[in-house]
């Protein structure tokens, strides 16, 4: 069984540079990696020395032939790397001498010249006779090993595209080994991340490295190898079809490049998809990829540029990759690993970010389908079955029709419960009306997939509707009869079917719920996953190794306990790695009462109270007066920010006739103050303007929201983030039926796999039932306090982003001063945390925050001062070059220490 690391990272230090924690993951991860190449050789050549009665001149002579072969393969792949480096940078050289755009552009002796294609992109249809395309082919079985005819079997693949990728080499996902013998399954590093900026950031870290070569170098053999990458990424990413790149959203993308792939439509397939006439294309877009680093938009250029589809192309690279990127749901979704022929046997996997692991997995696997989907599917099914009833057959007609009855009844049933309550929980026999308990969902799945049967409805629907339009020209006329109005690109049969997928899921592992969509109110059906262990535990057997890493993983508990119950403690191993910055570079003030001695609690029943919000904003305007250049304010959610904003805007009561100033405006006296927003203005400009605010002296606010746009990804380094607020703290609605469903899963969880008595409990013997139900209670609050205090730290993690940074972290309510609370911050800021008076007097909050920058500015000055000194010290040890003189007193970084 593989192991696992759990790694708390944050900044660490080298040889005096500062180091991210992506680059002390990109050594030790290459180191190992050459290392381990460089025994597998040692290893092979061994296993032909068994003793076999054969002289020891004969072994030898074997080893060495052995050796000499595998070396020698591999130093051919170099060299073949290395001729493709040389050769593109001959290429922009020159381009950079070339003026005219059209001579820049390369073009290869096996390409067709193309040219993009304007116009709508819609379903494809010639006629009337093409109603042929939207034919379902007969199904032969019932069974789940049964299909349609010509059907590969697979969920993702045309028959057409799955038999050119068989002779072409490609992975289909349903190959065995022995039929993709022509690279080697190189061990390596699969590293994945959220999302593809904190990918980009990943692989030019990448580009700094430079490793030594996993062999020794030989005589002539001169072998080096450089870093072998490759950037995997989806269609949205990678697709460079512009019909269908227009469609901007990734379901329909996926969808149309599907369509496009259709058995019996080769005049409509994409002209970038690799053929078997395309071989000599695809391994040099190999050859090309693994010579230089390049992240997903290098490969989509590079795709570009040589006519192929980097998305396809891609796949054969994947084996002699040392190192492969990839976005969390081409790793944590199956379906996405079967895709790709992602295999990760005797890999290692790292996963970075990792704080968001288990939400990530469960909003993967978690799916969400309304009532005006189910309706338009039953509409869209009605308009099939109006024009192919009668030839439908056998296992189709079955299928199909109770396709029909599933969605009717699931329409029906929500319709009427969403008038009875506003949501709740539904337990699966709710469902189970008018037959559907009697549907096998396993072969009814199989059926969908296999006969695209999503894919035709939809785009007879469409064809349809524009035939309609075309004959009775209604679209410009009023009064006239509606016909049905495409209002997606995406078929949303294919989205029930995802939602179907998941009611086979073991009840145990997630709860199915009523409510309202976010965006039109309308009522929905909601699968949301609770475990994620099960989804996750694939990928730990699988693997060689599996380390989570992230800046601000604590409380890690909920690792070990919710992600990896099923493995032996012996196999986890956790590490939790010091911050760079001296302990005098941080300081964290738990605020317990403003400056009018009023107590911080902001629960849901006293956050709203107009006093303490009052006293929120005292207490804001009184520390921004001693904390310098930016501070970046976080709050629970954006609901209550806007709250808090209003009555911050509110003018005071006053006696007299002068007009006394509101808070808003008072802080605006101390810096520019700024708010994110849930929409509207862009993280971009906001950023823009704060960072403008703060080079003109006068300093910014930014008002945040705790798991918004600025709570992840946003580096508020040195004078962006002097200062980080944190106010409340950010505890989900216990009261919704989704944590409700979490934390009644939690306690079951904890309550079956209990033993022992909790120390807590009354010294006279309580029963077994009470002893587990105490047990399980104490686990969900622990719980649902890790969600909150996990979104904390990210949140407070975004200051001190290297050696030489600073910030004052201030923690206002009264629950930050308690152990239970303070125990679940980050060591680093445990190690600032300061206890005493602070506590309970606001002036104290001030003299210690005021004392902190007042000490930071002194230790500048003194350090500015001995940097001149030593620039006047280089021109006396080299007055005989004034160049260098000049260059040192401008550029002080220049100078050795």
């Amino acid at each position: 069984m593989p192991s696992t690391r759990l790694l708390r990272m944050d900044v660490l230090a080298f040889s005096n540079r500062q180091l991210g924690k992506s680059l002390s993951l990109i050594c030790s991860a290459l180191t190992w990696l050459r290392e381990h190449k460089s025994k597998s050789l040692e290893s092979q050549l061994k296993e032909d020395e068994k003793d076999d009665g054969a002289p020891d001149w004969v072994k030898q002579f074997a080893r060495d032939e052995k050796k000499q072969k595998l070396l020698q393969e591999k130093a051919d792949m170099e060299a073949r790397l290395a001729r493709i480096r040389e050769k593109e940078k001959r290429e922009k050289q020159l381009a950079n001498r070339c003026s005219d755009p059209k001579t820049k552009r390369r073009v290869y002796h096996f390409c067709l010249v193309y040219q993009y294609t304007k116009g709508e992109v819609a379903v494809e249809v010639d006629g009337d006779d093409d109603e042929a395309q939207f034919y379902l082919e007969d199904y032969e079985s019932g069974d789940e090993d049964g299909g349609a005819k010509g059907s590969s079997g697979g969920d993702t693949l045309s028959p057409t595209v799955v038999a050119l990728m068989k002779k072409l080499g490609l992975p289909t996902g349903k190959e065995t080994k022995d039929e993709e013998s022509e690279l080697p399954d190189e061990t390596k590093i699969f590293y994945c991340s959220r999302t593809h900026s904190q990918l980009t950031q990943f692989i030019n870290e990448l580009r700094r490295v430079k490793i030594p070569p996993p062999f020794p170098d030989e005589g002539d053999s001169g072998l080096e190898e450089e870093v072998k990458h490759l950037s995997l990424g989806s269609r949205k990413n990678l697709c460079i079809n512009p019909k269908v790149t227009k469609l901007g959203n990734p379901t329909a993308i996926n969808e149309r490049c599907l369509e496009l792939q259709r058995s019996g439509a080769s005049e409509s397939r994409c002209e970038f998809l690799p053929g078997k006439e395309d071989q000599v294309v695809v391994r040099d877009f190999r050859d090309h990829t693994l010579a230089k680093i390049r992240d997903i938009e290098d490969l989509a250029s590079l795709g570009k540029k040589m006519g192929v589809c980097p998305y396809y192309a891609s796949r054969p690279t994947i084996k002699p990759s040392e190192i492969v990127t990839l976005p969390y749901p081409l790793l944590l979704q199956k379906s996405a690993r079967d895709a790709l022929d992602l295999s990760l046997k005797g890999h290692v996997v790292i996963i970075d970010e990792a704080h968001n692991l288990m939400n990530a997995i469960s909003s993967i696997y978690s799916i969400t389908v309304s009532l005006s989907q189910l309706q338009r599917s039953q509409a869209q099914l009605d308009i099939y079955l109006a024009k192919f009833k009668n030839r439908l057959k056998g296992k189709n007609k079955v299928y199909v029709m109770q396709t029909v009855r599933i969605i009717a009844s699931l329409a029906s049933y929500l319709e009427g419960i969403s008038k009875k309550s506003k949501e709740g929980v539904i337990s699966p026999g709710d469902l189970a009306v008018q037959g559907i308990d009697q549907v096998n969902f396993y072969k009814l799945q199989t059926y969908l997939n296999e006969s695209k049967l999503a894919r035709k409805v939809e785009g007879y629907a469409v064809h349809k509707e524009a035939n309609e339009q075309e004959k009775s020209k209604l679209t410009n006329k009023p009064g006239g009869a509606k016909v049905l109005q495409p209002t997606t690109t995406i078929p949303v049969l294919t989205h029930i079917q995802g939602f179907l997928l998941a009611l086979t899921n073991p009840s145990a592992e997630g709860k199915i719920f009523h409510g309202k969509t976010e965006d039109k109110n309308d009522p929905c059906l909601r699968y949301m996953l609770l475990d994620p262990a099960h989804h996750f535990q694939e990928i730990v057997e699988e693997a060689r190794a599996v380390i989570l890493a992230g800046g601000t993983m604590e409380p890690m508990s909920d690792y070990i306990n919710h992600l990896f119950p099923y493995l032996p403690k012996e196999k986890i191993r956790t590490l939790s790695c010091g911050h760079v910055i001296p302990e005098e570079n941080l300081t964290a003030l738990p605020i317990t009462k403003g400056p009018g001695g009023r107590e911080f609690e902001f629960t849901f029943e006293k956050r709203m109270q107009p006093a303490m919000i009052e006293e929120l904003g005292r207490a804001i305007v009184n520390l921004c007066q001693v904390i310098p250049h930016g501070v970046v304010c976080f709050f629970p959610s954006y609901a209550y920010l806007e709250f808090v904003a209003s009555q911050w805007r509110k003018k005071p009561t006053s006696s007299s006739n002068t007009v006394a100033k509101s808070l808003w405006e008072r802080l605006e006296d101390r810096k520019t103050v700024f708010r994110e927003s849930s929409e509207g203005s862009s993280v971009e400009e906001v950023l823009r303007e704060y960072a403008q605010a703060i080079d003109s002296g006068k300093g910014g606010l930014l008002l945040s929201v705790v798991g918004g746009k600025m709570s992840e990804g946003i580096n508020f380094n040195d004078n962006l983030g002097r200062g980080i607020i944190m106010v409340g703290l950010p505890f989900p609605n216990s009261n919704t039926a989704e944590w409700q469903a979490k934390l009644e899963h939690v306690e079951k969880v904890a309550r079956d796999s209990h033993c022992g008595v909790p120390t807590d409990l009354p010294s006279s013997p309580p029963s077994e039932t009470a002893v587990r139900n105490a047990f399980a209670k104490a686990a969900g609050r622990e719980f649902y306090e890790n969600a909150c205090m996990r979104a904390v730290n990210q949140s407070i993690g975004r200051a001190i982003r290297h050696r030489e940074d600073y910030a004052v972290i201030a923690l206002i309510d009264r629950r930050y001063s308690t152990e239970r609370i303070a125990s679940k911050l980050p060591k680093w800021i445990q190690n600032g945390f300061v206890r005493g008076p602070v506590d309970k007097v606001f002036g104290e909050v001030m003299a210690i925050t005021g004392k902190f920058f007042r000490a930071k500015n002194a230790q500048r000055n003194i350090g500015e001062h001995e940097r001149l000194n030593a620039a006047d010290e280089i021109s006396l040890h080299w007055p005989f070059d004034l160049g260098a003189v000049r260059m040192a007193r401008f550029n002080t970084d220049a100078i050795p220490a």
